[in-house]
Protein backbone atom coordinates (compact mmCIF):
# COMPACT_ATOMS: atom_id res chain seq x y z
CA UNK A 1 0.00 0.00 0.00
CA UNK A 2 1.58 3.28 -1.05
CA UNK A 3 1.63 5.87 2.12
CA UNK A 4 -1.36 8.15 0.02
CA UNK A 5 -3.51 5.17 0.27
CA UNK A 6 -3.15 4.87 3.82
CA UNK A 7 -5.79 5.79 6.09
CA UNK A 8 -6.13 9.29 7.82
CA UNK A 9 -6.10 9.13 11.67
CA UNK A 10 -6.87 11.59 13.66
CA UNK A 11 -5.71 11.53 17.09
CA UNK A 12 -7.23 13.25 19.93
CA UNK A 13 -5.72 14.47 23.48
CA UNK A 14 -8.96 13.94 25.88
CA UNK A 15 -8.83 16.49 28.27
CA UNK A 16 -9.13 20.19 26.82
CA UNK A 17 -9.57 18.82 23.94
CA UNK A 18 -12.84 16.56 23.29
CA UNK A 19 -14.11 17.90 27.19
CA UNK A 20 -13.50 20.61 28.63
CA UNK A 21 -12.11 19.97 32.10
CA UNK A 22 -9.55 22.11 32.69
CA UNK A 23 -11.06 24.77 35.12
CA UNK A 24 -11.76 21.42 36.75
CA UNK A 25 -8.82 20.45 37.24
CA UNK A 26 -7.65 23.91 38.09
CA UNK A 27 -9.70 24.06 41.13
CA UNK A 28 -8.44 20.46 42.16
CA UNK A 29 -5.18 20.79 42.22
CA UNK A 30 -4.94 24.66 43.27
CA UNK A 31 -6.66 23.37 46.42
CA UNK A 32 -3.81 20.60 46.51
CA UNK A 33 -1.13 23.30 45.62
CA UNK A 34 -2.65 24.98 48.85
CA UNK A 35 -2.91 22.55 50.84
CA UNK A 36 0.81 20.98 50.06
CA UNK A 37 2.74 23.73 48.70
CA UNK A 38 1.32 27.16 49.89
CA UNK A 39 5.10 28.34 48.63
CA UNK A 40 3.85 27.90 45.10
CA UNK A 41 0.96 30.12 44.64
CA UNK A 42 0.79 28.74 40.96
CA UNK A 43 0.75 25.06 41.05
CA UNK A 44 -1.91 24.45 39.83
CA UNK A 45 -1.26 26.16 36.54
CA UNK A 46 2.94 24.69 37.17
CA UNK A 47 1.25 21.45 36.30
CA UNK A 48 -1.43 21.52 33.87
CA UNK A 49 -0.73 18.99 31.12
CA UNK A 50 1.59 16.45 32.99
CA UNK A 51 0.33 13.25 34.58
CA UNK A 52 0.03 11.92 37.91
CA UNK A 53 2.91 10.51 38.09
CA UNK A 54 5.55 13.34 36.97
CA UNK A 55 3.48 15.49 39.53
CA UNK A 56 4.82 13.31 42.08
CA UNK A 57 8.00 12.96 41.08
CA UNK A 58 8.25 16.14 40.86
CA UNK A 59 6.72 18.07 43.89
CA UNK A 60 5.93 14.68 46.46
CA UNK A 61 9.01 12.56 45.27
CA UNK A 62 8.96 9.68 48.27
CA UNK A 63 5.90 10.64 50.19
CA UNK A 64 3.56 8.09 49.88
CA UNK A 65 1.43 9.48 52.31
CA UNK A 66 0.54 12.75 50.28
CA UNK A 67 0.77 10.55 47.14
CA UNK A 68 -1.63 8.41 48.74
CA UNK A 69 -4.20 10.70 49.91
CA UNK A 70 -4.11 13.29 46.93
CA UNK A 71 -4.80 10.00 44.42
CA UNK A 72 -7.58 9.03 46.68
CA UNK A 73 -9.08 12.84 46.74
CA UNK A 74 -8.34 12.86 42.43
CA UNK A 75 -10.71 9.38 41.87
CA UNK A 76 -13.16 11.05 44.06
CA UNK A 77 -13.45 14.63 42.11
CA UNK A 78 -12.93 12.54 38.71
CA UNK A 79 -15.91 10.65 39.58
CA UNK A 80 -18.02 13.51 39.94
CA UNK A 81 -16.68 15.56 37.48
CA UNK A 82 -18.86 17.46 35.06
CA UNK A 83 -17.51 16.28 31.23
CA UNK A 84 -18.52 19.12 29.23
CA UNK A 85 -17.97 18.31 25.34
CA UNK A 86 -15.67 20.89 23.79
CA UNK A 87 -18.06 23.19 21.63
CA UNK A 88 -18.22 21.47 17.95
CA UNK A 89 -16.39 18.31 18.45
CA UNK A 90 -19.62 16.17 18.09
CA UNK A 91 -20.13 17.29 14.71
CA UNK A 92 -16.62 17.64 13.73
CA UNK A 93 -15.95 13.83 14.51
CA UNK A 94 -19.20 13.16 12.71
CA UNK A 95 -17.68 14.80 9.63
CA UNK A 96 -14.32 13.27 10.13
CA UNK A 97 -16.06 9.31 9.97
CA UNK A 98 -18.31 10.64 6.87
CA UNK A 99 -14.94 11.13 4.99
CA UNK A 100 -13.52 7.95 6.08
CA UNK A 101 -10.78 8.85 8.90
CA UNK A 102 -9.89 6.93 11.64
CA UNK A 103 -10.43 8.42 14.79
CA UNK A 104 -8.85 7.58 18.46
CA UNK A 105 -8.70 9.27 21.99
CA UNK A 106 -4.82 8.91 22.72
CA UNK A 107 -5.08 10.28 26.37
CA UNK A 108 -2.22 10.21 29.41
CA UNK A 109 -5.19 9.52 31.82
CA UNK A 110 -5.96 6.01 33.25
CA UNK A 111 -8.41 3.41 33.14
CA UNK A 112 -10.16 4.39 36.07
CA UNK A 113 -9.71 7.84 35.35
CA UNK A 114 -12.08 6.60 32.30
CA UNK A 115 -14.16 4.77 33.64
CA UNK A 116 -15.76 7.66 35.40
CA UNK A 117 -15.92 9.32 31.83
CA UNK A 118 -17.79 6.44 30.41
CA UNK A 119 -20.25 6.36 33.47
CA UNK A 120 -20.98 10.44 32.77
CA UNK A 121 -20.71 9.78 28.76
CA UNK A 122 -21.39 6.59 28.01
CA UNK A 123 -21.82 7.51 23.79
CA UNK A 124 -18.47 8.11 23.87
CA UNK A 125 -16.54 5.13 23.63
CA UNK A 126 -19.18 5.06 19.75
CA UNK A 127 -17.81 8.29 18.46
CA UNK A 128 -14.20 7.07 18.35
CA UNK A 129 -12.45 3.76 16.43
CA UNK A 130 -10.46 3.29 19.37
CA UNK A 131 -9.58 4.81 22.72
CA UNK A 132 -5.79 4.62 24.34
CA UNK A 133 -5.07 5.43 28.02
CA UNK A 134 -2.14 5.44 29.90
CA UNK A 135 -1.67 1.89 30.57
CA UNK A 136 -0.78 1.49 26.99
CA UNK A 137 1.72 3.22 26.84
CA UNK A 138 5.45 2.67 27.83
CA UNK A 139 6.33 6.72 27.74
CA UNK A 140 4.13 9.54 28.56
CA UNK A 141 4.00 12.83 26.53
CA UNK A 142 6.06 14.49 25.30
CA UNK A 143 7.56 11.57 24.36
CA UNK A 144 6.11 10.32 20.95
CA UNK A 145 4.99 6.63 21.81
CA UNK A 146 1.36 7.37 22.97
CA UNK A 147 0.78 8.84 19.13
CA UNK A 148 3.16 6.91 17.12
CA UNK A 149 0.63 4.08 18.58
CA UNK A 150 -2.54 5.60 17.85
CA UNK A 151 -1.10 5.58 14.12
CA UNK A 152 0.02 1.96 14.19
CA UNK A 153 -3.38 0.62 15.07
CA UNK A 154 -4.96 2.34 12.35
CA UNK A 155 -2.38 0.71 10.05
CA UNK A 156 -0.89 4.21 9.10
CA UNK A 157 1.80 6.40 8.96
CA UNK A 158 3.08 9.79 10.86
CA UNK A 159 2.66 11.81 7.83
CA UNK A 160 -0.83 11.03 7.24
CA UNK A 161 -1.83 11.64 10.99
CA UNK A 162 -2.96 14.50 12.73
CA UNK A 163 -2.66 15.53 16.38
CA UNK A 164 -5.44 17.17 18.22
CA UNK A 165 -3.93 19.00 21.51
CA UNK A 166 -3.97 21.82 24.14
CA UNK A 167 -1.50 21.22 26.60
CA UNK A 168 2.73 21.86 26.02
CA UNK A 169 3.45 17.86 26.48
CA UNK A 170 1.28 16.98 24.44
CA UNK A 171 1.89 19.53 21.62
CA UNK A 172 5.90 18.27 21.80
CA UNK A 173 4.75 14.50 21.90
CA UNK A 174 2.66 15.03 18.76
CA UNK A 175 5.31 16.95 16.60
CA UNK A 176 8.42 14.02 17.93
CA UNK A 177 5.98 11.94 16.35
CA UNK A 178 6.59 13.82 12.98
CA UNK A 179 2.54 14.41 12.61
CA UNK A 180 0.72 17.12 11.87
CA UNK A 181 -0.34 19.34 15.44
CA UNK A 182 -3.43 21.45 15.35
CA UNK A 183 -3.31 22.90 18.69
CA UNK A 184 -6.41 23.92 20.94
CA UNK A 185 -6.13 26.97 22.75
CA UNK A 186 -8.46 25.85 25.28
CA UNK A 187 -5.66 25.57 28.53
CA UNK A 188 -2.56 28.09 27.46
CA UNK A 189 -3.55 31.09 25.11
CA UNK A 190 -3.26 30.70 21.48
CA UNK A 191 0.30 32.68 21.64
CA UNK A 192 1.48 30.36 24.11
CA UNK A 193 0.94 27.48 21.79
CA UNK A 194 1.44 29.14 18.51
CA UNK A 195 4.86 27.83 16.92
CA UNK A 196 3.76 24.07 18.56
CA UNK A 197 1.37 23.86 16.06
CA UNK A 198 0.70 24.18 12.48
CA UNK A 199 -2.68 26.20 13.19
CA UNK A 200 -4.09 26.87 16.43
CA UNK A 201 -8.18 27.00 17.07
CA UNK A 202 -10.44 27.76 20.29
CA UNK A 203 -12.95 24.90 19.41
CA UNK A 204 -14.15 23.00 16.44
CA UNK A 205 -17.05 24.88 15.82
CA UNK A 206 -15.75 27.00 12.46
CA UNK A 207 -13.59 23.66 11.49
CA UNK A 208 -14.12 20.87 9.62
CA UNK A 209 -13.12 18.15 7.51
CA UNK A 210 -11.74 20.12 4.56
CA UNK A 211 -9.90 22.78 6.75
CA UNK A 212 -8.18 20.25 8.60
CA UNK A 213 -6.66 18.02 5.40
CA UNK A 214 -5.74 21.79 3.94
CA UNK A 215 -3.02 21.80 6.22
CA UNK A 216 -1.58 18.08 5.46
CA UNK A 217 1.88 18.37 4.18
Amino acid sequence: MTETNQPIAALFDFDGVVVDTEPQYSQFWGEQGRRYHPEIPDFAQLIKGTTLVQIFDKYFPGDEEAQGRIREDLVKFEANMDYTYVPGIQDFLSDLRNHGVRLAVVTSSDRTKMASVYKARPELKAQFDRILVAEDFARSKPFPDCYLKGAEVFGTVPSRSFVFEDSFNGLKAGNAAGMTVIGLATTHPEAAIRDLAVTVIRDFRHFAYDDMMRLLP
